[in-house]
């Protein structure tokens, strides 16, 4: 017989004492709950023979459950009233009990299962500067730079996010009072939506939209109302998006480059969105990490607009840009009256940034415009040659305008939605995309869609496109 845990197994027969827990012909699992105190009996284990074991001595602390597999109905529990029960039902706050597992986790272990090129998740397979990792190995090596932070970031860096967002829009910002630096800028968006929102409030979303967006404003009760972007060009629907304010919005939230369309807000948009939350008193929210991703047109900050950097939430990051998304450097520029709360939440979220990544990511900031030059050179490269074997496999296919993101229409392969088809093509020809429905609020608004991501080199991208090539062609589809 085998008793088996979270962590190891254990083979030891089991007792024929009839006034044991389990009857001897039946197998037992034993489960132990994860952490501290599974780890503490974990130990104890090894000093009992299975016979011996003190079963009812256990706390009942440590959720102790003894399944007999053979059986359903043999099932003990230390702590119940009768000595029987079910497996503990999964606990989560009602807040979130609507939302499902991140897409991109299940679609990131279906690729490594299936062996399959993953132009999913959007994580480049090469690693950004070497001088830029060089900085955050010195910094490593030099005794003071590998304790706690301040809170909001370190001098240097706070000056150099505010002389990069100068550069790039016009604006002098104060870093020691309007740069808030965050680990990533999925916390710059969090701590702006628990240190800014209230519950009941509602908040704009332009949909799809990162699905982080959704998760944040629900763990703090905030109503989402959302204004769809639709294919082809994805322009913003204005009547919609004016009849979406009401005395109760508090916020509107915009990712622009967008992601997953690779839109970008013209200024015109731009100017009526502004309009929009200066004549209802609304907060802006503006993720920019794809701001140096842009292939057609012209990234504009809302920010810059005249009136609105004084209720204006800039969000940018490190990770994008410089393919270093595993660092989790991210920040949050607003007026000081906004950063306070800002700078509230993300004191009791992690209160401080990897120190020595920090000086790395001024070494990053301080990179020359030929840097920046580069990297839309190179993703253009990529981006042109998924979109030509896009196109020649047989999508429909929307060319983004920025980010390093594509979406295609899969219906011309008979698939009914686009969950079908992903999984499909991740099982069956060896390609992840992301299936883009669950960036909707209503999942039907995008199950036609699918979006691939090009942050890969240019042998990867061939190769996704090879198998596309040589398993998703209509025949094989219809003969199937």
């Amino acid at each position: 017989m085998m008793l088996r845990f979270s962590v190891c197994s254990l083979s030891a027969p089991v007792s024929s004492d009839h006034n044991s827990l389990i009857e001897p012909s039946v197998g037992i699992k034993l489960a132990i709950s994860k952490g501290i105190a599974g780890r503490r009996l974990l130990p104890v284990l090894f000093h009992f023979r299975a016979p011996a074991f003190p079963w009812r001595r256990i706390p009942s602390r440590y959720q102790l459950t003894v399944m007999a597999t053979g059986d359903p109905s043999a099932v003990a529990s230390e702590g119940s009233a009768n000595g029987v029960s079910k497996s503990p039902t999964p606990q989560i706050s009602k807040r979130l009990e609507n939302l499902k597992p991140t897409v991109f986790t299940k679609f990131s272990i279906l690729a490594l299962k299936h062996n399959a090129v993953n132009l999913g998740q959007g994580f480049p397979n090469f690693d950004g500067p070497e001088y830029i990792k060089e900085a955050a190995i010195e910094a490593i090596k030099t005794v003071g730079k590998n304790q706690y932070a301040r809170g909001h970031g370190i001098p240097p860096l706070n000056a150099a996010i505010a002389e990069r967002f100068n550069k790039d829009t016009g604006l002098q910002v104060d870093g020691e009072t309007e740069v808030t630096v965050t680990s990533g800028c999925t916390e710059a968006i969090a701590a702006t939506m628990i240190g800014l929102i209230n519950p009941g409030d509602e908040v704009i979303l332009f949909a799809p939209f990162y699905d982080s967006y959704e998760a944040t404003l629900a763990m703090v009760d905030a109503k989402i109302k959302t204004v769809t972007l639709r294919p082809p060009d994805f322009a913003v629907p204005l009547e919609e998006l004016k009849a979406a304010f009401t005395p109760k919005t508090r916020a509107l939230l915009i990712n622009t480059p967008h992601n997953p369309t690779g839109k970008m807000f013209s200024r015109s948009e731009l100017e009526v969105i502004a309009s929009l939350c200066k004549e209802h008193d609304v907060l802006a929210i503006t993720d920019e990490v794809y701001d140096k991703l842009v292939f057609r047109g012209q990234h504009i900050s809302l920010a810059s607009l005249d009136g609105m950097f004084e209720r204006t939430i800039t969000l940018n990051s490190l990770g994008k840009t410089f393919s270093l998304t595993g660092w989790k450097i991210g920040w949050a520029i607003a007026p000081p009256h906004l950063t306070w709360g800002i700078r509230q939440a993300h004191s009791y979220l992690t209160f401080a940034v990897a120190t020595p990544l920090q000086w790395a990511t001024v070494a990053a900031l301080k990179s020359p415009d030929s840097y920046y030059e580069d990297l839309v050179k190179e993703y253009g490269e990529r981006k042109d040659v998924l979109i030509e074997g896009l196109k020649e496999v047989g999508f429909t296919v929307y060319e983004p305008q920025g980010t390093y993101f594509v979406m295609a229409d899969h219906t011309p392969f008979g698939f009914k939605d686009d969950t079908e088809f992903c999984e499909y093509l991740v099982k069956e020809v060896g390609v992840a995309a992301i299936p883009p429905s669950v960036f909707y609020s209503d999942p039907a608004d995008g199950k036609h869609l699918v979006r691939f991501a090009f942050c890969k080199d240019v042998e990867t991208i061939k190769e996704g496109v090879r198998r596309l090539k040589a398993k998703l062609r209509r025949p094989v589809l219809a003969s199937s």
